[in-house]
């Protein structure tokens, strides 16, 4: 069991680098193809990695199973929270970026009562204020440099955290590579309608970064630049195996605080790839994130110590 434990924590850690390849992929390309065209070549090219995945866990009859329509609006609730996550890149640094988003477990908790009926204590409840103040020594509003994208990161962090609640839902009937196939679906589904609205109403141009990402037009894709954005699809297919067996291997509860390690490689990749470096606040607020989610996860596992609190 303890070997399982290391085990699994290794290959959380090892899928969390893996993802954060991604990120990084994604600001590199930000700044000259549309986002939507970006997805749909992402989710092209991990739709045959996900099949064999689904084909080798249960069998792509299971595809067609029970919880249809909460397996899509699960899809699309992803789709947003992406979307507004990879919107967020070109107007940001990639460690502000990433550290807001972050804040997903201290959205979980947040809406756990409301989706679950879990009730928590004030221990926990503190736990998530002493987050948001993170967030504030970030975003620094009132001072003249906050940056409306950063709210883009919140907004991915919150629907991020809506669908974790639904997949624990679903998750007693839903095997991981199901769900991860439909969030997949979902992803290449919803950026084709949005890139045929775009299209009709005649939306092309925007000035501010993160719109300009979204509402840019298709265009052709020079073969070095496809076969990067092509990668992406691979390194998040390679990243869900890895995250899924962490998870399948050890108890979620060991391994969770070990998603953190992805604020180690943002600012490592910002500053490689984009010759970006923190600010001190961001710095600050990130450890205040990071220190109050831990404290939340580990309040969370202890409800009956805390039910009265």
């Amino acid at each position: 069991m303890h070997n399982q434990t290391i085990r699994g924590i290794f290959y959380l850690c090892l899928g969390v680098f893996v993802f954060s390849l991604q990120d990084a992929i994604i600001k590199q390309v930000s700044v000259a193809y549309p986002l939507t065209q970006v997805v749909v070549i992402r989710s092209l090219v991990a739709f045959p990695i996900l099949l064999t995945l689904v084909q080798r866990e249960v069998g792509w009859r299971a595809l067609f199973g029970n919880d249809l329509g909460s397996l899509i609006l699960r899809a699309l609730i992803m789709f947003v929270s992406y979307t507004a996550y990879y919107m967020a890149f070109p107007a940001l640094p990639l460690a502000d970026a990433v550290a807001l988003y972050f804040t997903v477990p201290l959205f979980v908790t947040a809406l756990a009562g409301p989706f679950l009926g879990e009730r928590s204590g004030w221990r926990v409840w503190v736990a998530v204020l002493l987050g948001f103040f993170g967030v504030m020594v970030m975003l620094q509003p009132g001072t003249g440099l906050f940056e409306p994208a950063a709210l883009l990161s919140l907004l991915s962090a919150c629907m991020y955290g809506t669908s974790m609640l639904m997949a624990r839902k679903l998750g007693s009937t839903q095997p991981a590579s199901v769900l991860s196939f439909y969030q997949n679906a979902g992803f290449f589904i919803g950026a084709v309608i949005t890139a045929f609205a775009l299209h009709v109403l005649s939306i092309k141009n925007a000035t501010h970064p993160s719109l300009a990402f979204l509402v840019r037009s298709w265009m052709w894709i020079p073969f070095d630049d496809l076969l990067l954005i092509g990668a992406s699809g691979i390194v998040a297919a390679t990243g869900m195996m890895f995250l899924t067996s962490a998870y399948r291997l050890a108890q979620a509860n060991k391994v969770a605080p070990f998603e953190y390690t992805g604020i180690l490689w943002a600012p490592l990749w910002g500053y490689v790839f984009f010759q970006e470096t923190p600010r001190l606040t961001t710095v600050a607020g990130a450890a205040v994130i990071v220190m109050a989610g831990l404290l939340a996860l580990r309040m969370a596992r202890q409800p009956n110590r805390h039910k009265l609190l």
